[in-house]
Formats: C-alpha cells, sequence, structure tokens
C-alpha cells in the first residue's frame, strides 16, 4: 500500500510540475487548433513540395554536402589526436597534477556546446567552414579524451610493465603494450562521434559556419521553402549513408 501511495504521489508531483512549467512559459497548445492556425500550418508545410530539383542548385546542394562531410571529418580526426594526447595525461601516465589539469581542460571543453563553440569561432576565424570545424574539434576533443582515458585506465598493465622490466622504452611499451588493446575502443569511440557530428555539422551552418546548415538558413531566411527542402533531404540522405558506413566499420573492428 506504501508503494502505491508512494507512486501516486510521484505522478502527482510530476505532474505539477508539468502544468507549471507550462503556465510559467505561457505555452498555448490549443491555440494550434484553433482559429486560421491549422490552415497556416498546413500551407507551409505543402509549400515545401516539390523539392527544387534544377541541375545549378542541385549541384549547390552537392557541394554544400561534400563541405559538411569534410567539416564533420576534419573535425573529428583533430578531436581524437587531441583527446589521444590529453588522455594520456588524464589517465595518469604523468603524475597526479597533469592528471587534474587535463582532466579540467577536457570537462571546459566538452561542457562548452557546438553551436557556442561556433559562435565564438566564427568572431575569431570568420565565416565560413573553418570555423565549424575549429568549433566540432574542439568539442569533441573533450568528449573523445574523457573516453580514451577511461579506456586506458581499464586496460591491463602487465605486458606494458613485462615490456619494461625487458628493457624497453616508455614509448615502446606503451605502442606494443598498451596500444593494441585501446585502439580498437578508440576508434569505436572516434566513429560513434563522428555520426554525431556530421548531424552538428549540419546544424552549425545557422551561425555562419558553412555546409548544408549555412544554406538551410539562407534558403529558410529568403523563404524559398522548395530549395530548403532539397537541402534538407540531402542532410537526412547524408546521415542514414554515414550512419550505415560507420555501424558497419565499428561491427568489423568489433
Amino acid at each position: 500500500m506504501s508503494r502505491r501511495i508512494e507512486g501516486l504521489f510521484w505522478l502527482l508531483l510530476i505532474g505539477v510540475a508539468v502544468f507549471a512549467a507550462f503556465s510559467y512559459l505561457g505555452l498555448d497548445l490549443p491555440g494550434l487548433l484553433q482559429g486560421d492556425s491549422p490552415q497556416q500550418m498546413r500551407e507551409y508545410a505543402t509549400s515545401f513540395f516539390p523539392p527544387e530539383r534544377s541541375g545549378s542548385w542541385l549541384r549547390q546542394v552537392g557541394f554544400g554536402a561534400l563541405e559538411t562531410l569534410a567539416i564533420s571529418a576534419i573535425g573529428t580526426l583533430l578531436a581524437a589526436l587531441i583527446g589521444a594526447g590529453l588522455s594520456l595525461l588524464a589517465a595518469g601516465r604523468l603524475g597526479r597534477v597533469a592528471k587534474a589539469l587535463s582532466r579540467l581542460l577536457l570537462n571546459a571543453l566538452r561542457s562548452v556546446p557546438e553551436l557556442v563553440w561556433a559562435a565564438l569561432m566564427v568572431l575569431a576565424a570568420g565565416l565560413g567552414p573553418f570555423a565549424g570545424t575549429l568549433a566540432i574539434a574542439l568539442h569533441t576533443a573533450g568528449v573523445l579524451g574523457r573516453l580514451f582515458a577511461e579506456a586506458l585506465e581499464n586496460t591491463p598493465a602487465e605486458p606494458t610493465n613485462a615490456l619494461r622490466e625487458a628493457g624497453a622504452g616508455a614509448l615502446a611499451a606503451f605502442c606494443y603494450g598498451t596500444l593494441p588493446g585501446v585502439l580498437p575502443q578508440w576508434l569505436s569511440y572516434s566513429l560513434y562521434r563522428w555520426e554525431n557530428n556530421i548531424r552538428m555539422a549540419a546544424v552549425l551552418g545557422f551561425v555562419g559556419a558553412g555546409g548544408l546548415g549555412q544554406m538551410l538558413y539562407v534558403t529558410l531566411s529568403l523563404f524559398q521553402q522548395a530549395r530548403a527542402s532539397t537541402v534538407i533531404l540531402a542532410m537526412l540522405l547524408m546521415v542514414l549513408l554515414v550512419d550505415a558506413l560507420s555501424a558497419w566499420l565499428r561491427r568489423r573492428l568489433g
């Protein structure tokens, strides 16, 4: 009986919280179905069809897709390299002070969202794909660095210790004793983040970081819904293809 009362109490508390949130934000959901709102939404949705299929526009969308793909790939690669370097410090390989400072840096990098990094990089590096690449690299470096460090911490130390006792140097012991055990995990983490970064690279264009996102922002701003529809379809197709490729590669690595 007490568990039932406790369950009812939590349901009531959640209901009160939801009602308070709607009241505080002033959301008028019934207004979506009143007056001419349904007709306006229907007209706006139908304005996206049929998508723009002219050759010149499709070429521009194709170029934007390649630019978005390049932003995500280069950003993820830079993040993996930076994260790998910082993970050695964050795993405590070079002392406690270096571990604490590197973990603080990794937390700072990943706590700032990609859109905020992109806005800062646009101010620093100007409009275009370079800003988007830097934004993805900085945020993803914080994520991958932490994941890489945890993989290092969970790796058995016996192979490395055996190599060191046999006279191998620190670098050789790491490359032959530790790296083979963590490399599949590192690659799997990097591929998974690449999937996420494809989507994020398509969004970063809204703050001027290039790619399909910038094309989508411009077309929507100019009320060119048919062209925007083509960009959205290109985004969906690119994400599906990259997700399938990344999942296949991760299965092979596993």
